[in-house]
């Protein structure tokens, strides 16, 4: 997945920007100071879109700092980025939050101070103890957003109905119009809950691990592409793939929410959450303003701009978080089911047991799964 098209970051704000924004209080200030103060650069290792300016744009104006984003896709290349980058390259990185472990184990990350965070205000009691942000008693990461994953689907190929089982990628219709997102922990973990495996998705024997690998290539037929972001993203829009596997509503409700006939849903076997994650960088000289950021995304303001970040939309997961975007955005927090009572809101869904956070293998390797993963695509 590649989320490097554009850059699309704002400069440091000039006079007149910056005394528009302040107005008196600037003008109160010494001018040399306001005008002439360094701004200070944050580098960012994220997911692309979250160094963008729709995202940032307003707080790097009000608080004179630039993010400096490196995008990368899938955590495996966010760890080989980092063991290639001396100590302190990156201030603040976005994680997958099955990463953090791993990133905690290598020495990549710093302890957070837990009472900086809104940990009693988020909507499930799993984000605030979250698998892996924590060791021995100790914050790693904050938990900043989540989306699920399921059947992905052109509504004119595939019914409502048929997107209830991943079944539906079998269809004799669909015959080279299925397409994967081309990482292998999403696409492996839904043919293990198509098996059957449920909450043991990730924790497969030897038995379970070769029937999920039989299962994955018996799809292969299907398959017309491995795509990126990009080739995701268009080959659902232009038609040219009728279903995508390993994907949910952080692509298709931007389509969506443009007029295409697509959709996103969770099937009876059950949906994966993808769940991303803020640390802040070993050897960072930038920790105070790291933090005050952090704060900010998980601020009610900074939750709505994650939710409605242009590049993929995501859930919010903080009370007073959802509560904002309802009120800022309805139509957004409708179409994404963030109200509570609705069907499939993310909420419900977890505590229903439909929804399973995604993880690393438990008794194989990613080595294992990868090694698989490139022997399917080149079947």
């Amino acid at each position: 997945m590649t989320k490097t098209t554009k850059s699309g970051l704002m400069g440091t704000p000039t006079r007149r920007h910056a005394l528009k924004l302040g107005g008196a209080a600037v003008l109160s200030m010494p001018f040399v100071n306001r005008a002439w103060a360094a701004t200070t650069e944050i580098n960012m290792l994220a997911w692309y879109g979250h160094g963008e300016a729709d995202v940032v744009a307003e707080y790097e104006a009000a608080n004179n700092v630039k993010f400096v984003p490196k995008y990368y896709a899938g955590g495996d290349n966010m760890l080989a980025l980092i063991a290639q980058s001396p100590a302190g390259t990156y201030d603040l990185i976005l994680s997958d939050a099955e990463f953090v472990q791993q990133l905690n184990a290598a020495g990549y990350i710093d302890p957070l101070e837990a009472s900086d965070y809104p940990l009693d205000d988020m909507l499930h009691e799993d984000f605030t103890n979250f698998p892996g942000h924590w060791a021995d008693g100790k914050l790693y990461s904050m938990m900043l957003r989540g989306g699920h994953l399921g059947v992905s689907y052109n509504k004119n190929s595939v019914s409502e109905e048929e997107a209830q089982s991943y079944s539906c990628f079998w269809k004799p219709e669909l015959e080279g119009k299925v397409g994967h997102f081309d990482w292998h922990l999403p696409n492996l973990g839904m043919m293990s809950l198509y098996n059957g495996n449920g909450a043991s998705l990730w924790d497969l024997d030897d038995g379970k691990w070769d029937a999920v690998q039989e299962t994955t290539m018996g799809l292969r037929k299907q398959v017309g592409g491995f795509f990126d972001y990009g080739g995701t993203f268009n080959g659902l829009k232009n038609g040219e793939m009728q279903a995508m596997c390993g994907i949910g509503d952080w692509i298709t409700g931007v389509l969506e929410k443009d007029g295409a006939p697509v959709a996103s849903t969770i099937p009876k076997e059950g949906g994966i959450q993808f769940t991303e994650s803020y640390s802040i960088g070993k050897g960072s000289e930038k920790v105070a303003e790291v933090t005050k950021f952090i704060q900010y995304m998980l601020s009610p303001e900074g939750q709505v701009k994650t939710a409605q970040m242009a590049a993929y939309p995501g859930f919010c997961v903080t009370k007073a978080g959802r509560a904002a975007l309802i009120a800022a955005d309805p139509a957004e927090a409708k179409r994404s089911h963030q109200m509570e009572g609705m069907a499939n809101d993310p909420i419900a869904l977890i505590n229903e047991g439909r929804i399973h956070y995604r993880d690393i293998p438990q008794q194989q390797s990613l080595e294992d799964w990868n090694d698989f993963w490139s022997e399917y695509k080149n079947a």
